[in-house]
């Protein structure tokens, strides 16, 4: 009896680890990011097409820390889902950058959109140039996110050091809550267009976004080849009358391994064949693309995911 007993545990750790629960019910976790970005909404609209187009589906969307923490907390077993940087995961497969050893626990899903580097300024500041943010405060993402990762890349490619400006660690929405109170003079923001963060912004304060310069655009997207040229389009927040010259990573949904294949096929089948539905509910949903989907991903697809593509034609 304590021998069954011992095999049932085993059995119903490994049926929870996959999301599937006593009635058959499939609960799964997706990890997001902060309230005041893209990641939080748009799971939160996945969620409710997977919620409602699926059969026992039932997926919470959850804040965190965003890219660098989703990765983490993938990675112990905590979440089933979750929405990254195409960066991170590449820094994370391979442990560089902020991880010091690999985190191979994940897999992906699909592209689900490009994230562009946003480096807002005060209006009333004479900056127009990433260098002219020597001696000023800014907000630079969470601690460990692919925010502060790109921030790291500027200031490598720009030649400036840590020193040479005054990093606040701050997530989307305390860095707007501090710009909008004059007390970090700009900050960044990877992600898409619109972020809600600046949008809040922009109706308080005057601000600008600055370009990255042709060269220095040449220089980073060659020396950190996941990153991509990009533009933020004229009017896409108050103030900004003209396109801005960027760089870009992509927005990455991707599972626990060991969901499985049923899981995760009908995951992807329902976010592409209700694409209608998702851009009615966030602006990046229009962006879905299921010919770029199984693109600019540097680890394994899943293959719930592989077996959804193939059906379709978008992989051999």
């Amino acid at each position: 009896m304590k021998r069954m007993l011992g095999v049932l545990v085993v059995v119903a750790c490994v049926i929870g680890l996959v999301g599937v629960a006593a009635a058959g019910e499939v609960k799964l976790i997706l990890a997001t990011g902060g309230t005041a970005g893209t990641y939080y909404p748009y799971g939160g609209a996945m969620s409710k097409i997977w919620n409602s187009k699926i059969p026992g589906m039932n997926v919470t969307a959850q804040a965190t820390g965003a890219s660098v923490e989703n990765v983490r907390l993938m990675n112990k077993d905590e979440v089933e889902l979750a929405l990254v940087q195409s960066d991170t995961i590449d820094f994370a497969f391979n442990g560089t950058e902020a991880f010091k050893e690999k985190l191979t626990k994940m897999a992906g899903v699909a592209v689900l959109y490009p994230e562009l580097i946003h480096i807002v300024v005060r209006g009333d500041l004479d900056i127009k140039s990433f260098s002219g943010l020597r001696g000023k405060k800014i907000g630079v993402g969470a601690p460990g996110s692919g925010t502060e990762a790109n921030y790291r890349q500027l200031l490598d490619v720009h030649k400036m050091s840590k020193d040479d400006v005054s990093a606040q660690y701050l997530s989307f929405a305390e860095s707007a809550d501090q710009f909008k109170d004059n007390r970090i003079d700009a900050f960044m923001v990877t992600g898409g267009v619109p972020t809600s963060a600046i949008l809040d912004v922009a109706t308080q304060r005057s601000l600008k976004i600055l370009p990255i310069e042709d060269t220095m655009l040449s220089i980073l997207t060659t020396k950190y080849p996941f990153l991509s040229a990009a533009v933020i389009p004229a009017n896409s927040y108050k103030g900004v009358t003209s396109d801005v010259k960027t760089a870009a990573v992509n927005a990455v949904l991707i599972a626990h391994p060991k969901l499985s294949t049923d899981v995760v096929y009908n995951l992807t089948k329902a976010l592409f064949e209700n694409q209608a539905e998702l851009g009615a509910a966030h602006a990046k949903g229009k962006v879905l693309n299921l010919k770029a989907a199984a693109t600019g991903i540097s680890i394994p697809f899943h293959p719930g995911a592989v077996k959804y593509f193939k059906e379709k034609g978008v992989l051999k």
